[in-house]
């Protein structure tokens, strides 16, 4: 699945995937080390005074270690997605902000989550290229807004989402969506169930017909960015379920399915020196996957 902002040009969505290497003159970067456990919280890294750079990630992978529902790819997932915008994209580690269930990373919280998106939006100009990754469990629930087309709003699930609740696609519209100004680019890629709006974004791409579908708010309510672009990428329709599995792994390692595709993806692009188009990574992310549901 994909969604967009209605400030990106359709055929520019589908033709150029040219946000993830916007560059501007380059400013002193975050130190990555100050978001370890032992050191800095989220919060304090957010409210710091410190210039980041126009490259920035926010990479948040949850495995929900001893619980029932405990997820055995997320790590590798988060591996395989920072060396991805390192090597492909150029992103520098000390612009990403990495939550996990490991050291040195603080943990996936929903607080710890919330302060992220801070970080990733604070003092944003013209020419930045802004990541969002979640690998982990999605959810739905009931809408009470009447701002959904299927009337339910989609969440993301930190790691203590049982205890302090989930995110739903409004906050994250509201909070990394909306206050993009122009010349700002968001890329998000949700691997988790129940993604595929997740973002709130107004259109979204229907790969049946090759068209954007219509998905604002009924209410009416804007759900738009303030002149900037959002691209989501997600795992599964809203109704659908993402997978974890080892089929698309060399090493019979357990990863996110859409996050293993994507990759794929991208990495056969710059192989084969070929054009990297969001349609080409729709193309290479459908067809193994839809070999993984037969």
């Amino acid at each position: 699945m994909m969604e967009k902002s209605s400030s990106t040009k359709p055929d520019k969505a589908i033709t150029e995937a040219k946000g993830f290497c916007n560059s501007r003159r380059k400013k002193k970067s975050v130190n990555n080390n100050q978001y370890s456990r032992s050191q800095s919280s989220v919060l304090s890294a957010v409210t710091s005074n410190q210039p980041r750079g126009e490259k920035r990630a926010l990479l948040c992978c949850v495995q929900y270690k001893n619980q029932k529902f405990e997820l055995k790819g997320t790590r590798h997932d988060l591996n395989n997605m920072r060396d991805l915008l390192v090597k492909q994209f150029r992103f520098p580690t000390d612009s990403m902000l990495i939550l996990a269930e490991k050291e040195p990373y603080q943990a996936p919280t929903r607080k710890n989550i919330q302060d992220a998106f801070q970080w990733l939006m604070r003092d944003i100009q013209s020419g930045d290229s802004l990541v969002f990754y979640f690998s982990g469990h999605g959810l739905r629930q009931r809408s009470v807004h009447g701002d959904e087309i299927d009337g339910f709003d989609e969440t993301i699930c930190p790691v203590d989402f049982e205890t302090n609740g989930m995110i739903s696609d409004n906050y994250i519209n509201k909070t990394i969506v909306n206050p993009l100004i122009q010349g700002v680019t968001l890329h998000a890629i949700i691997d988790s169930c129940h993604s595929g709006t997740v973002l709130d974004l107004p259109y979204v791409y229907n790969i049946n017909t090759g068209k954007w579908d219509d998905n604002r708010a009924p209410s009416g309510e804007s759900k738009d960015t303030c002149g900037g672009k959002a691209i989501c990428f997600s795992a599964c329709e809203d109704y659908q379920q993402a997978a974890d599995t080892s089929a698309f792994s060399t090493n019979n390692k357990m990863t996110g399915a859409m996050t293993s595709t994507f990759i794929r993806a991208v990495e056969q692009a710059v192989i084969n020196k070929q054009k990297l188009t969001y349609q080409g990574i729709l193309n290479i992310c459908i067809a193994p996957s839809s070999k993984l549901k037969k």
